[in-house]
């Protein structure tokens, strides 16, 4: 039923301006909070709100966890955090460093033109779709082989049935 109903007002009045909670997965809540529980044990809950935080030391922490989990590395092997966990943690404390005023800003000049570099990239993409059109390309090699030119369905995905939860060795406890 997705009629609003005429006797709550606030259906129509806020609904549509207000930030969207719910559109945010909570898989990924869960995950983040995950990542942030580790930082709470090793670093303290929020010390970044107290001490401030280097943006360089955020973008190097979460490039490592990014190319980590690029190369096929779904955990860390010591804290059994996902790598993508410790992604959006390093993004929500370097967020919530900005919006609190406490970011120390250590990153390199600005590019100028950064949005005219990646609209030139894309023109660049393009042209050589035409030139070598992606229906004749042999494919992506991927750590299961080369990927099928079809569209991967969610019965392909390696944890869709159990989470990648599931999937880290003795994951059940110490």
């Amino acid at each position: 039923m997705s009629e609003i109903k005429e006797s709550n007002p606030k259906d129509e009045a806020a609904a549509g301006t207000r930030v969207d909670l719910s559109l945010f997965p909570h898989t990924a809540v869960v995950y983040g909070a995950i990542a942030l529980t580790e930082g709470h044990l090793k670093y303290g809950a929020y010390n970044w709100r107290v001490a401030g935080v280097k943006a360089s030391v955020y973008i190097a922490a979460l490039r490592r966890h990014l190319a980590k989990w690029e190369a096929g590395a779904e955990f860390d092997p010591k804290t059994r955090v996902h790598h993508l966990a410790s992604v959006q943690a390093c993004s929500a404390i370097a967020i919530d460093a900005i919006e609190c005023g406490m970011l120390i800003d250590d990153r390199p000049p600005k590019v100028p033109d950064i949005d005219e570099l990646f609209d030139w990239a894309e023109t660049t993409v393009q042209h050589l779709h035409k030139v070598f059109p992606p229906k004749d390309s042999p494919g992506r090699y991927t750590q299961e082989g080369i990927r099928e030119k079809k569209t991967i369905s969610p019965s392909d995905s390696l944890h869709h049935s159990v989470g990648s939860w599931g999937m880290f060795p003795d994951s059940s406890g110490d």
